[in-house]
């Protein structure tokens, strides 16, 4: 049997499309890092714990039903995330989980905010790198990630809608 650091990592990469907000909107939205817990129900907390809100080097504290230790549905998952880089002209933000009890291991996560063309809208890119985690298949982890970000795509826009109302 292979070792977790023996193994290649899984990688992967969701996206939504989003017709009523422009990429600017949902960017502001993504970069309040400590308060993700607006946009996705199944994560019940979600903090700061160090440096400054949306600023790289800040971490976060996320607990949930979100993702499940190891896949057993025990104990709620929680995890420390660290902003390691932020680029607002590219609309780029990239975080890496630092301590879990989730078994991600030497995970990093990218989120990609596009314009969508000439018209209004826009396109949310996920991506992750993770070792493989036990107790998932990518493609189960991948459909979790498709899920949480069509809630979280839908969940923007809807808010962000009503603010125009």
């Amino acid at each position: 049997m292979e070792k977790a650091s023996d193994q290649e990592k899984w990688q992967a990469k969701v996206s939504v499309t989003l017709t009523k907000t422009n990429p600017n909107q949902i960017w502001l939205l993504f970069t309040d890092f400590f308060n993700f817990n607006k946009w996705l129900p199944t994560l019940a907390t979600c903090h700061g714990v160090h440096g400054t809100n949306g600023e790289p080097g800040c971490i976060r504290f996320c607990s949930g039903s979100s993702i499940r230790s190891n896949g057993v549905d025990s104990a709620a998952g929680w995890s420390k995330e660290k902003l390691v880089a932020v680029d607002p002209v590219e609309r780029v933000m990239s975080y890496e989980i630092v301590e879990s009890n989730i078994g991600f291991e030497s995970y990093v996560s990218t989120v990609r905010i596009l314009p969508r063309g000439e018209d209004e809208g826009c396109v949310i890119e996920w991506s992750f790198t993770v070792n493989p985690v036990g107790g998932w298949s990518l493609d189960d982890l991948v459909k979790k990630y498709e899920k949480a970000l069509g809630i979280i795509a839908k969940n923007m826009e809807d808010a962000l809608t009503r603010s125009r109302e």
